[in-house]
């Protein structure tokens, strides 16, 4: 099924691919820049789930619906598919595995972003200090970033007039705001963020 965009709809949504880019441009270069691979790992998977958002907002701009599905959920049913093959593998079968996974996400982000956009990305100055300094503040400013892109769909949804866009930019909003959580977890655990109590 088509649709035919409202102008405001038009702009709201163009909004919101800069900053799906943005999104996958921090998480590749941060990915690059975390000294911690269970980061860097975190950081590849989120980087994957932005360019699906990028292309749902594609889809969007053309006038076509794109199917709602849960984030990861191929990958997901991949490790369940393996896990049940795999019971008795040892653990570094099971590495081997995930690492080629992660190399299969990379090499379809690339295949699928435009390479000039790539060559673009954020550009920030590192804190000096430990490895640990560094994570935590990539972490920090995805986090504010994940936090800022969440609430700019909340205006995106109620400007839409067909409520099956606004399922699924809440649907795309309900994932930025878990990567939000996983971040937050990760600090959490590592002692990079104690909320006040």
């Amino acid at each position: 099924m088509n649709y035919t965009l409202t102008q405001k709809e038009r702009m709201l949504l163009e909004d919101n691919k800069k900053h799906e880019e943005l999104c996958i441009q921090k998480y590749q270069s941060y990915a690059a820049q975390a000294s911690s691979p269970e980061l860097q790992q975190l950081f590849l998977t989120h980087a994957s789930h932005e360019q699906q958002h990028y292309h749902t907002i594609n889809q969007l701009l053309n006038g076509h619906f794109p199917p709602v599905s849960p984030q990861g959920n191929a990958q997901q049913q991949q490790q369940k598919q393996y896990q049940q093959q795999g019971q008795q593998q040892s653990q570094y079968q099971q590495q081997q595995y995930q690492l080629q996974q992660q190399q299969l996400q990379q090499q379809q982000m690339q295949e699928q972003y435009p390479q000039q956009q790539l060559r673009q990305q954020a550009q920030i100055n590192l804190p000096t200090g430990s490895g640990n300094d560094i994570d935590a503040f990539l972490c920090n400013d995805l986090l504010n970033t994940e936090k800022y892109i969440s609430g700019t769909y909340d205006t995106t949804i109620f400007e839409f007039t067909n409520p099956q866009v606004r399922q699924i930019l809440n649907h795309i909003q309900k994932e930025e705001q878990k990567h939000g959580e996983d971040i937050f977890l990760y600090m959490q655990s590592h002692n990079m963020y104690n909320p006040q109590r």
